[in-house]
């Protein structure tokens, strides 16, 4: 990266791609994507909390909103989230649940109706075999759906409550693995407006 005087006034920075945070970003959320499609939960784990780390809140905050940047804004944050749902899922099936639901909520805070992730916090709950908080969670998505969205409970977050109902650890985390690959099926967008195999 380098300083340089502009032609008439001010001063401008020359940055090249691998020196952009979002690129990083987008690199290494792509990367442990992967790795968890090929199975390999432990190795995506470390890739996704080192793309998370590139973030230290919401993209976009402060800044004047226009038509196009609200645009840019909700597809960049959807990637962030997209990068957090998948390191919760290398976790889950790499048995690395300690103080995930905690992690979990956080983000459910800023993105409530994300069903993945109410599903990713039942499944936590489950594995750690705490079905009354996993039944919890479920309701509190119930009723957020219900009320906000005029919606009945996602049939994934339904499925997991049958794993809690159930005390069937091994059936959440069979739940999470598979809906993993289902996911691959759909369409993600990347930050720079890209089609990908994500979802």
């Amino acid at each position: 990266m380098r300083t340089y005087r502009g032609g008439q006034s001010g001063y401008g920075l020359a940055v090249t791609p691998d020196e952009f945070d979002l690129a990083q970003f987008t690199l290494a959320a792509r990367r442990g994507r992967n790795l968890l499609l090929r199975g390999e939960a432990e190795p995506a784990a470390e890739v996704l909390e080192g793309a998370v780390a590139w973030w230290r809140g919401p993209f976009g905050q402060d800044l004047p909103p226009t038509r196009w940047f609200n645009a840019h804004v909700a597809g960049v944050n959807n990637a962030r989230f997209d990068a957090y749902q998948d390191l919760f899922t290398s976790c889950i099936l790499a048995r690395r649940t300690e103080t995930l639901s905690y992690r979990i909520e956080s983000i459910i805070a800023e993105a409530p109706y994300h069903q993945r992730l109410w599903e990713l916090l039942a499944a936590v709950h489950c594995i750690d075999g705490d079905a009354a908080s996993a039944l919890s969670a479920i309701k509190r998505c119930q009723t957020l759906f219900a009320e906000d969205l005029g919606l009945d409970l996602p049939p994934n977050v339904e499925a997991m409550r049958a794993a809690a109902l159930s005390w069937n650890s091994e059936d959440a985390l069979r739940l999470v693995a598979a809906r993993t690959l289902v996911a691959d099926n759909g369409e993600r967008t990347d930050p720079a407006g890209h089609g990908s195999a994500l979802s």
